[in-house]
């Protein structure tokens, strides 16, 4: 008779880009995603779904009533509670094979590489580029992957940085944005292509873990939900992008993965 967690993930141990040694691979793996709100609460849920072994959950930040219509692990019962503590109870429901870590923590200089340096891949789930720059100069300097999205109104936006010698955030954008640049509380916030662009986030996750070929580094997806076009951006590493971010936390970094 089949055990129970091995009978949750049986659909997806019978997929030929997964089988049972992919699911092994995620289940021995450890994620953090950073940020649990509208890019990252699909992105959560399909992760927790997929058996990541060790899922890490940071943020700071309360439940609001005007984050709920797309980030779908919050009720309007969980008002003013703290994002982490909600977000673990639920996905725990969800998924209770796995290990949920919270971390209710502000992410900045001091808090952000002892953060990160227990997981394999990082996941930028912001919504500020002053918080962008700082986890990728961190997954720089700690040499680990960093999947990436962002979206602007009905556009999404999804890579890799920072994986097997690709590019990095600053070799895509190479200037600093400032405080002055707008969030989705400021400019508003589309459910569907949060859903979606948490949902691709997911698969990079996957497919690094499992060492799929095409994982997106090196080249930004770009999709236009209200059209259905897509694009595809490669961007190359750029030396003087390592050299900033060795700037911010010391020069031993290590290029090899």
């Amino acid at each position: 008779m089949m055990s129970p967690g091995k009978e949750y993930y049986s659909s997806h141990s019978k997929l030929p880009f997964i089988a049972e040694k992919g699911q092994e691979q995620l289940l021995q793996s450890k994620v953090l995603v950073v940020g649990a709100g509208g890019l990252g609460c699909p992105c959560l849920l399909a992760l927790t779904g997929a058996g990541i072994g060790t899922l890490g959950i940071a943020d700071f930040d309360a439940v609001s009533v005007s984050n709920l219509h797309r980030q779908h692990l919050y009720s309007l019962e969980d008002e003013g509670k703290k994002k982490t503590a909600v977000a673990k109870e639920r996905l725990s429901k969800y998924n209770p094979f796995i290990h949920l870590q919270t971390h209710d923590v502000l992410v900045y200089e001091k808090t952000v590489l002892p953060l990160l340096e227990g997981y394999d891949v990082i996941v930028d789930c912001t919504d500020n580029f002053l918080a962008r720059y700082l986890i990728n100069d961190a997954c720089v300097y700690l040499n680990k992957p960093l999947v990436y999205g962002a979206i602007h109104r009905a556009e999404g936006h999804v890579t890799v940085f920072n994986y097997h010698g690709s590019g990095t955030l600053r070799c895509l954008f190479p200037k600093d944005e400032s405080d002055s640049t707008q969030s989705c509380a400021d400019i508003g916030a589309y459910n569907i292509v949060t859903g979606m662009v948490g949902l691709m986030m997911a698969n990079e996750v996957i497919k690094i873990i499992t060492d799929h070929e095409e994982v997106l580094a090196g080249r930004l997806l770009t999709m236009d939900v209200l059209t259905g076009n897509t694009m595809k951006l490669q961007y190359a590493l750029e030396n003087r992008s390592l050299l900033k971010s060795r700037e911010r936390f010391g020069t031993s970094i290590n290029n090899s993965q």
